[in-house]
């Protein structure tokens, strides 16, 4: 199967006319007017939530508890896209991490943590996309190519947590 990454409907609609089996969008689809075309797809569609609207760079986390607000951002996609006849098994829920989530990479270490809760929260399928992140630069002080180890401990971390 295909994936696409892009959060562009035109470069999205070309992707499902050729029949890719998953979108990511790392905006989470705001584009009401595109669900229409969504819906009459098979596609699986990959939700990702971000801080930055999208854009990976180095503001802060929102104020409060991140999960409360990952939580509350996917709420309203789920709604959004379901209710415009999107399937809810076609839904795969992407927190976000590193930059995607603020500077700071104690916010990616607390979502990592509390992985589960978003699974267990929603009933679907949750992505989680750590390789080589900033998070994970910052805390071990090496390059993208020099954390292959905590690559790894983060992925058996939330493999562990569901």
């Amino acid at each position: 199967p295909v994936s696409l990454d892009s959060y562009q409907p035109a470069t999205q609609a070309y992707a499902l006319s050729r029949g890719v089996a998953y979108l990511n969008d790392i905006r989470g689809f705001p584009d009401a007017a595109f669900y229409p075309q969504l819906a009459k797809s098979s596609a699986k569609l990959v939700v990702m939530h971000s801080v930055q609207d999208g854009q990976a760079d180095r503001r802060e986390a929102p104020a409060g508890d991140i999960m409360d607000h990952i939580a509350a951002f996917f709420d309203a996609r789920i709604a959004a896209l379901t209710g415009a006849g999107i399937k809810r098994n076609r839904l795969v829920l992407d927190p976000g991490m590193g930059f995607f989530l603020g500077a700071a990479p104690e916010t990616s270490l607390s979502v990592l943590a509390r992985f589960d809760e978003l699974r267990l929260r929603f009933d679907l399928p949750v992505l989680l996309s750590v390789s080589r992140k900033s998070f994970l630069r910052a805390l071990t002080g090496r390059g993208p190519g020099d954390v292959g180890a905590a690559t790894l401990a983060a992925e058996l971390a939330a493999a562990a947590g569901g």
